[in-house]
């Protein structure tokens, strides 16, 4: 079921709002919509408590690492036979 979210701008914000949806051929309401959607995709749904605990948990753990260059040397040998292929 559809419901009715009402906003109160002033004159000018409105103006500029259909402005925008006029280039967009769009209706307001529709502009509106679309703008709310993509606010929504870019917030986090998880908590911040959350995500520094999986942090620290992750931190905990030791994996074998070799150094730096020697890293970055096995990086570049993997893109060199990539080419070669």
């Amino acid at each position: 079921m559809s419901k009715r979210l009402q906003v109160l701008l002033d004159e000018s914000e409105l103006r500029e709002i259909r402005e925008v949806a006029r280039q967009n051929h769009l209706s307001v309401a529709e502009w509106v919509r679309q703008v709310l959607r993509i606010a929504r995709q870019g917030q986090s749904r998880i908590d911040p408590a959350s995500k520094l605990d999986a942090t620290r948990k992750a931190a905990r753990h030791r994996f074998p690492a070799p150094d730096i260059e020697q890293m970055l040397e096995e990086i570049e040998r993997g893109y060199s036979s990539e080419t070669r292929s």
